[in-house]
């Protein structure tokens, strides 16, 4: 029992041995969360007050489940886990619905549809219906899916609240999409959390049996729970209501995906005999670094705020760089690396470059490409890698050369036979060596239709049609086509030669990643680039004032990552999807206290880009991109 207390603070210590009543951890950035949770759930099967085949812990993702598990086999003795759940919302609603979903419709054998699988279906019940993709964006109308049961709304739900054409239709849609996948003895993933709630509502005898089975639950990142999850933990923690759940609102930024951070505060509402305990020191950061991420976030109103704090002894400060351009950020940020890698030997694994766009990594790509800095990019691919971006990339090449066959077989593929045709007929009107690379970028992109595929609205589409618009910003770098080709082939040609020396360094190289893909991981250095208004906050999160502050929760995610450097980047002047714009430092710059930071004096960097020719205005509409 000792072991399990041993190295825990008195706050970790108490929430650890708490009893009598459900509780609330708010855990900040840092403070041992997962150690708390998983030495919580070993202390209910080693005091005896659960046995291991009580305890339900659920979690997030697969990998986080394995760690607790194997955290807590640390432990507890050999067997005393072996019965223990630790997983996924979605693999405990699965494993239930195998066993007991026959009671509503859902076979035991059920087959599980991916995101193609289920895409597939919409298109056929959009068939079915006599309409077509173009008129309902079978992404669109999978988000709308995905809503719905997200907050436990059924189709017959729908019906009577639906308004409007496109809603309307989006409802038969959906009606149709459960009729296919209950015909095919098929669910998406949604289904799995929809079908469960849906069978301990409809057959309370099945809700008890569970709630008997797992007496004591706990649950990790609750400020990034749906509505249906939060009924699901509700409706098992009901009549023992041994539940923990533990989180940090300041560290919500995926409402996007339908989370919300209510749900921790709502949690004190259901469970009013709940107790709160606040998880406030920080085992990461210096204190400079979390003051500054204090400041930033004590702005939000809405959310409960933590105020971290350290015995981390530090004074180095927060270091700020303003560059004369994206260019000339991106090579301010190689020189710093290699000056920490070669001078105070901080491995390349250990620094990241963070950013707000998955966009923005391709002038970094290139920058640490040109001064041979080994990088790794977390949670995306390559830019040049990405599909829209091979696409566009193939529209041109063979829009300059009509015999390239290798590019023809990729259109045919990804726009269809008739949009191609539609291409062909286009570049055939064409004198290429008459268009810059940005018009001819534009031509090409307008008359195969090809942003018709992706909906605005569609937050993975928009990352999408933000690596189209930094293609362009290359095409207006370099408005010769043969020489803007030339230069992706040379970039890729890097790509290709950097991947067979990484395999040999095993994967060592700088992370780069957007602020997202950084939640939960920590590194040395820290390097928070477009630290600009419009890039962070986002300009699309500039009218709604929750919009604001999730964007300054995003800016706390980042800047608590840095464990001992933090530098924040930002640029004068900054060629943004292909028109060059004078931005302001992120407003949440001046959050810092001015004496945490040192502002860093830089030789100029010569921008040897080439200007857009003059009347570049064919096609281009930032508007429509």
């Amino acid at each position: 029992m000792d072991h399990i207390l041993r190295d825990l603070n008195p706050q970790q210590q108490r929430a650890v041995t708490h009893s009598g009543s459900p509780l609330l951890l708010l855990a900040g950035a840092g403070s041992g969360k997962t150690r708390v949770l998983t030495h919580r759930a070993a202390y209910f099967v080693s005091a005896n007050l659960a046995n291991q085949s009580e305890v339900l812990l659920l979690t997030f993702t697969n990998k986080a489940a394995a760690e607790m598990l194997q955290r807590m086999k640390k432990l507890l003795p050999s067997g005393h886990t072996d019965q223990l759940f630790a997983g996924t919302f979605h693999s405990f609603c699965c494993r239930l619905l195998r066993k007991d979903g026959a009671a509503i419709g859902v076979s035991p054998n059920f087959v599980i549809y991916d995101e193609n699988d289920q895409e597939s279906l919409i298109r056929s019940a959009i068939s079915d219906l006599g309409l077509t993709p173009k008129e309902f964006n079978p992404k669109g109308v999978a988000y709308f899916i995905e809503s719905a049961k997200n907050n436990y709304q059924s189709p017959s739900d729908l019906k009577q609240s639906s308004h409007g054409f496109w809603q309307s239709y989006a409802t038969q849609i959906y009606t149709k999409y459960q009729q296919k996948l209950e015909e095919y003895q098929a669910l998406d993933f949604d289904d799995l959390l929809f079908k469960t709630v849906k069978l301990f509502l409809e057959y309370p005898t099945v809700l008890q049996k569970y709630q008997e089975a797992y007496k004591y639950i706990l649950v990790d990142e609750y400020q990034d729970t749906n509505q249906i999850q939060y009924l699901l933990t509700k409706l098992l923690a009901q009549k023992y209501r041994q539940v923990t759940v533990v989180g940090d609102a300041s560290q919500a930024i995926y409402s996007w995906r339908g989370a919300d951070y209510r749900n921790l505060t709502s949690f004190t509402t259901d469970f009013k005999e709940a107790t709160v305990i606040n998880l406030e020191q920080n085992y990461r950061s210096t204190q400079t670094i979390l003051t500054a991420a204090n400041a930033v976030i004590s702005k939000n109103t809405t959310h409960p705020v933590l105020k971290l704090f350290t015995t981390k002894k530090s004074d180095e400060k927060i270091r700020v760089i303003q560059a004369d351009s994206e260019l000339s950020e991106a090579e301010l940020v190689a020189q710093k690396i290699i000056f920490l890698s070669q001078n105070l030997h901080i491995s390349l694994r250990n620094i990241a470059v963070l950013y707000r766009m998955n966009a923005q990594s391709r002038v970094i790509e290139e920058s640490f490409i040109k001064s041979s800095i080994p990088y790794v990019l977390i949670g995306g691919l390559r830019f040049y890698e990405r599909a829209e971006v091979k696409d566009i990339l193939a529209m041109l090449r063979f829009a300059v050369d009509q015999r390239d066959m290798v590019s023809y077989d990729r259109l045919e593929k990804t726009i269809g036979k008739k949009k191609l045709q539609n291409l062909q007929q286009a570049i055939s009107g064409l004198n290429v060596s008459r268009f810059s690379s940005s018009q001819l970028l534009d031509a090409l992109i307008s008359a195969s239709s090809y942003l018709d595929k992706f909906d605005p609205k569609d937050e993975e589409d928009q990352r999408r049609l933000e690596n189209i618009k930094e293609l362009k910003s290359v095409a207006t770098s370099h408005p010769n086509v043969y020489q803007f080709l030339e230069n992706v082939s040379l970039v890729q040609q890097e790509y290709s030669l950097q991947e067979k020396k990484k395999k040999k360094e095993n994967k060592d190289g700088v992370r780069l990643m957007t602020l997202h893909s950084s939640k939960g991981l920590e590194f040395e250095v820290v390097f928070l680039v477009g630290f600009e208004e419009g890039i962070l906050p986002h300009s699309r999160s500039m009218v709604e004032a929750s919009d604001i502050e999730e964007e300054r929760r995003l800016c706390y995610v980042g800047i608590t990552r840095a464990k001992d450097f933090l530098y924040l980047t930002y640029a004068a002047r900054r060629l943004y999807f292909g028109k060059s714009s004078l931005n302001e430092p992120s407003r949440f710059l001046s959050d810092i206290p001015e004496e945490l930071v040192e502002i860093e004096q830089v030789a100029s960097f010569r921008d040897y880009r080439r200007p857009a020719p003059a009347g570049d205005n064919f096609y281009y509409d930032p508007d429509i991109y």
